[in-house]
């Protein structure tokens, strides 16, 4: 067992986004009369390795596409709505709200080109965690006196938490408590949890009740 912890930035923020461009349907023997958002979807997937190139932030961004949705099973008719759906993902929030600034702009720019119409939806909207160092410091003091193995973390974890909204408006931090090396990820089929562990996490909590 082992505890992972780190000053700072933690757990990245993400966000679900929605990207929603519908244009005029047709038959698919003259697509020309219609407007298809296909080739204006294609474009902005296109787009995505530019926007989350590393050279050109200081931080860790993505955008994994999670859904693309266009049209429906009618072979007789061309595509007039579509939706394409990703979790954009950064270490550094401004480099988030800067990355969803740029899809929205060029999402806006395909509309335009291609004669759609365009709107956003938003979901699961999560902050940067931050561990407040006064806050760790007391996990780090915790795990030293109950003899458990401290992890110094190198950089913050690619995945989310809501806790992030809560180290905004006060002080805290989380921290990890270990399931194995070469052990299978959360929201994968063969991912469970070690019920040992929670005896490590109710030995950590009732010594931050003493800190």
């Amino acid at each position: 067992k082992a505890i992972g912890i780190i000053d700072g930035t933690i757990m990245c923020a993400s966000k679900g986004m929605t990207i929603h461009l519908e244009g005029a349907p047709a038959h698919a023997s003259q697509p020309e009369t219609g407007i298809n958002p296909s080739f204006a979807i294609g474009n902005i997937l296109g787009a995505i390795p530019e926007f989350t190139d590393q050279g050109n932030n200081k931080g860790l961004v993505l955008c994994t596409v999670v859904q693309i949705d266009v049209g429906e099973k009618a072979f007789g008719i061309a595509a007039s709505k579509g939706d394409l759906r990703m979790t954009i993902r950064a270490f550094y929030e401004e480099e988030l709200d800067r990355l969803q600034e740029k899809l929205e702009n060029f999402a806006k720019e395909q509309a335009e080109e291609f004669g759609l119409k365009e709107s956003f939806q938003y979901n699961d909207e999560f902050p940067e965690t931050f561990n407040h160092k006064e806050s760790a410091d007391k996990i780090r003091s915790v795990a030293e006196t109950n003899g458990i193995e401290l992890v110094e973390l190198k950089e913050a974890i690619r995945s989310s938490e809501d806790f992030g909204h809560f180290t905004k408006i006060t002080k805290g931090a989380l921290c990890f408590i270990g399931n194995g090396e070469d052990y299978p990820h959360i929201h994968t089929n063969t991912y469970d949890f070690r019920d040992k562990l929670i005896e490590s996490g109710v030995e950590l909590f009732k010594g931050l009740i003493k800190e």
